[in-house]
């Protein structure tokens, strides 16, 4: 069972980008962040052309996220628990063939001096929480998307630039390691210990062509799924394609 996941940055503006990486590639699972769009506004008679089922958890302009997938979609929850007020689209969770799992945008937290980082941490600290709550349920769990996380500096082209972002900061960093200490496996990892590995390159700067990158986009596994896993990789080919998000795809293949 291959599961995917990629931010999107744009669903209407990069179909085109999906649907020939879907043919291609054939993921059984796709997780997308950033779609950017309203549950009616999303492309599902496309994907059901390419022959997946749906799951939406839209925003006007903002956020999103979804679950395709070639097997049934079941036991769909949108948003994540643990604060009853947030309105932003986030988070989306479902069963595939026994497998929980969920599609994640967690807030980027720029600038650090405004409301927007404290939300973050608080939003992991949800996160956090939930995934505690899921691995008690002794089930295959894979949390994946964009963590807006940079996990260490070999994750990063330039450290010292990124240390006092929100996604590099060491309290930031602190909250995904105490997630990963529950029991998650960092599933690129478990194949790949190069550094300069990266899944982001901004659009300023020539950041792609320089390989000005950080890895952001993660896949993690319980320890159930983490004993099925066969295979970790980035994709970074979509990357430089014309109309290109700035993220590209992370891929795991799972033992059936």
């Amino acid at each position: 069972m291959k599961i995917a996941s990629w931010n999107i940055n744009s669903i209407r503006t990069r179909l085109p980008n999906v649907l020939a990486w879907l043919k291609a590639q054939q993921p059984d699972v796709l997780l997308l962040q950033e779609l950017k769009c309203t549950d009616e506004n999303f492309p599902e008679a496309e994907f059901k052309d390419a022959g997946y089922n749906t799951a939406v958890f839209g925003q006007k302009s903002w956020n999103g996220v979804a679950i395709l997938s070639k097997l049934k979609i079941d036991q769909v929850k949108n948003g994540l628990p643990g604060d009853d007020t947030d309105e932003q689209s986030r988070y989306i969770e479902a069963t595939v063939r026994g497998i929980r799992i969920a599609s994640i945008y967690l807030p980027n937290g720029n600038p650090v001096d405004t409301e927007k980082y404290p939300y973050k941490l608080k939003w992991f600290d949800r996160l956090i929480a939930h995934g505690k709550s899921l691995l008690a349920q002794q089930r295959p769990v894979v949390l994946a998307g964009d963590f807006n996380i940079i996990p260490e500096g070999r994750d990063c082209h330039d450290p010292v630039a990124w240390q006092d972002d929100a996604l590099f900061r060491l309290e930031s960093r602190r909250k995904f390691r105490t997630l990963l200490n529950l029991g998650y496996t960092d599933a690129f990892r478990v194949f790949n210990d190069k550094d300069h590995q990266f899944t982001f390159w901004d659009y300023q700067a020539g950041a792609w062509p320089r390989n000005h990158g950080i890895r952001i986009d993660h896949i993690l596994c319980s320890p159930q799924a983490a004993d099925a896993l066969e295979s970790c990789v980035i994709d970074a080919e979509p990357r430089g394609l014309e109309k290109a998000s700035d993220h590209t795809p992370i891929l795991a293949q799972f033992r059936a």
